[in-house]
């Protein structure tokens, strides 16, 4: 595993899938090298038997993704959300009403287990967010539905989280966050399993 690090924090991540052949990634010869341009440059000086550039797309994936990730969660701590309690409520909200699901559903929104997403529900539940009711639906199974409290946490959270997202875009111009959306979404589609419909 190479170490890709985000800013003052320390983060493992998989760097070394590779096939035969020597080179690094080209960089822009007007910019220094950012850190996975210089992890390349070591493996390839190290290893010239492999190919390392997977690790200028994968590498730089991660570490953005990283650092997303610490731009994103504070705004969810504002509201006395973390990431997974966040990401409950909001597919709960955009349920629409009656504003429930299945914890099996829920959990397969949010690709945890069931035993997280019990963890996330007790949490939600003890803060008056949510509740286990019957289904108003069918009367007959389990589901957890957002209470009014809930409801007003997660309008407030999620319109922080979008106006957070479009600053966060706007590092790109609109043909680059068009064309990066078009490349994420076609990759996306070959590695990720089909949904069960």
């Amino acid at each position: 595993m190479e170490a890709i690090k985000s800013g003052p924090q320390d983060h493992a991540a998989p760097q070394d899938h590779a096939a035969p052949q020597d080179h690094a990634a080209p960089q822009d010869h007007g910019a220094p090298p950012d850190h996975v341009a210089r992890i390349q440059a070591e493996w390839a000086r190290e290893r010239p038997d492999l190919d390392v550039a997977p690790q200028a797309v994968i590498g730089r994936l991660h570490r953005l993704g990283l650092l997303l990730t610490e731009r994103l969660t504070p705004v969810y701590r504002r509201h006395g959300l973390g990431e997974g309690e966040f990401d409950v409520l909001a597919a709960l909200r955009r349920a629409g009403e009656p504003f429930e699901r299945a914890p099996g559903e829920l959990a397969a929104h949010t690709m945890v287990t069931t035993g997280a997403m019990t963890k996330r529900i007790d949490r939600l539940e003890r803060d008056g967010l949510v509740t286990r009711r019957r289904s108003a639906a069918d009367g007959r199974g389990r589901v957890v539905a957002l209470t009014p409290a809930g409801r007003e946490v997660i309008d407030r959270a999620f319109a922080d989280h979008i106006r957070n997202e479009h600053a966060l875009l706007d590092a790109l111009s609109p043909a680059e966050a068009a064309g990066l959306e078009a490349l994420l979404t076609a990759w996306l589609a070959r590695v990720e399993p089909p949904a069960e419909s």
